[in-house]
């Protein structure tokens, strides 16, 4: 199965996160059927639209309902919540990469510690 992979963004090797400004973000699970992945995806951009709209027209309701379907999808993604790998890694989302086991990869993957 497709994992899905940001495409300008440095993934670690083991496939667990992606760096953006040299903080990690973890990546959806690899073994998720690609269906399901695309529907989680598509409701989870609709889900960022309307805390958008929300926030635009003020509607508070609007922009809790959309946060809670944001973290919905989130979580069933596996970027959220408990891992999704099973060898007792830590969870090392939002850590700065250079902090992390992953410093002398980022360092040579980005040429500094800035990515």
């Amino acid at each position: 199965m497709a994992s899905h992979r940001p495409e300008s963004h440095p993934v670690t090797p083991d496939g667990r996160y992606f760096v953006v400004r040299g903080r990690l973000w973890r990546l959806s699970d690899p073994m998720l059927d690609d269906r399901l992945r695309q529907k989680l995806v598509s409701e989870l951009m609709a889900a960022r639209r309307d805390v958008a709209n929300g926030k635009r027209s003020d509607d508070h309701e609007l922009v809790r309902d959309a946060r809670r379907r944001v973290d919905e999808a989130k979580r069933t993604l596996g970027e959220r919540g408990p891992v999704w790998w099973k060898d007792g890694a830590p969870d090392l989302n939002r850590h700065l990469a250079k902090n992390t086991g992953y410093a002398d990869w980022f360092r040579d993957v980005c040429g500094s510690e800035r990515g």
